[in-house]
C-alpha cells in the first residue's frame, strides 16, 4: 500500500470513537453497519484487528476496511 492509498480524515476534537470514524470516513453506511464490520473482525487500526466500537482514535492512527484506509488528522 502506498501513501496515496491512505486518505486523511480530519477531526475537531482530541479523539474520535472507531464507530464514529467509520461513518465519518464513509467506510460504513451507518452505526449498525459499523458495528457489524467491527464484530466481523474486518476493521484494523494501525494494522491490528480492532473489535471495540468505542476504541478512541487520535491523530496519526490509521484505520482500514476492505482495503480502504484512512488516517486520523486533528484539524488545526
Amino acid at each position: 500500500m502506498s501513501s496515496k492509498d491512505i486518505f486523511p480524515i480530519e477531526i475537531r476534537d482530541e479523539s474520535i470513537r472507531l464507530g464514529q470514524l467509520l461513518k465519518l470516513a464513509n467506510l460504513a453506511e451507518d452505526g449498525l453497519h459499523a458495528k457489524e464490520l467491527i464484530a466481523q473482525g474486518l476493521v484494523t487500526v494501525n494494522g491490528e484487528v480492532e473489535t471495540r466500537r468505542g476504541a478512541q482514535l487520535r491523530g496519526g492512527e490509521s484505520v482500514c476496511v476492505h482495503g480502504e484506509c484512512v488516517v486520523v488528522q486533528r484539524a488545526n
